[in-house]
């Protein structure tokens, strides 16, 4: 199992991003929000200068392509402790 970021950020910005937090896990880039509408989770206007951003959003999805486990908000400072979803991936399938 591995973490990925989805964002509608260019390329470039969710990589200044990632290395500026130190995150190693891959950024993918959703400019279109194609991705981001297939899953429901486009906010509308929520962005800077009212563009669209997405959805806080945890998805856990296993590797047939079924979600596992999901945490939805509408509060970027709002996420699950980590024991809230490493209880989940545990139990999925390798």
């Amino acid at each position: 199992m591995r973490p990925v970021a989805i964002s509608v950020d260019a390329p470039d910005v969710s990589e200044n991003l990632r290395q500026k937090a130190g995150y190693t896990f891959t950024f993918l880039s959703d400019p279109q929000t194609e991705v981001i509408r297939r899953y429901d989770l486009l906010h509308k206007g929520a962005g800077v200068d009212g563009h669209d951003i997405s959805r806080p959003a945890e998805f856990l999805v296993d590797r047939s392509g079924i979600v596992r486990w999901e945490s939805l908000t509408d509060d970027f400072r709002v996420r699950p402790p980590a024991r809230q979803s490493l209880a989940p991936a545990r139990s999925i399938p390798q």
